[in-house]
């Protein structure tokens, strides 16, 4: 006569493995995929049609006054030594663009600006609609 304790269930979590690993490469192939986009509202310029073979680095400033280099963000008071940090990957003949939302102050635009001039980049650009 066998007692209960001889039989004791087996549990299986081969399944449940089998679906975690799978849940996991999806999402490891989705989340590179989603890029955050900033909306900014440049102001009108005029255009103007400049060909160069220079390169460039586009900083971007949205409303709520956060720096976008690249995919890199930082918040407009820590800007100047993010950016002295960041300067080296950049050769100074670099055209840097600036994209401001057109709601920043003037003052904050000129500290973006000042701070790109102190770090030694000498062609930099506002950029608008226009």
């Amino acid at each position: 006569m066998m007692s209960q304790l001889d039989e004791v269930p087996d549990l299986n979590i081969t399944p449940l493995v089998d679906i975690m690993l799978v849940l996991l490469a999806i999402l490891m192939v989705t989340t590179p995929a989603l890029v955050y986009e900033e909306v900014i509202k440049l102001p009108d310029g005029s255009k103007s049609s400049v060909v160069s073979k220079l390169p460039e680095l586009e900083i971007r400033v949205t409303k709520d006054r956060k720096v976008y280099i690249k995919n890199d963000s930082f918040m407009l008071a820590e800007f100047p030594d993010s950016f002295m940090m960041q300067k080296s990957k950049y050769p100074l003949k670099s055209i840097v663009y600036i994209k401001a939302d057109e709601g920043l102050s003037y003052k904050d635009v000129m500290f973006v600006l000042k701070t790109i001039k102190q770090a030694g980049f000498t062609n930099v650009s506002l950029e608008t609609n226009g």
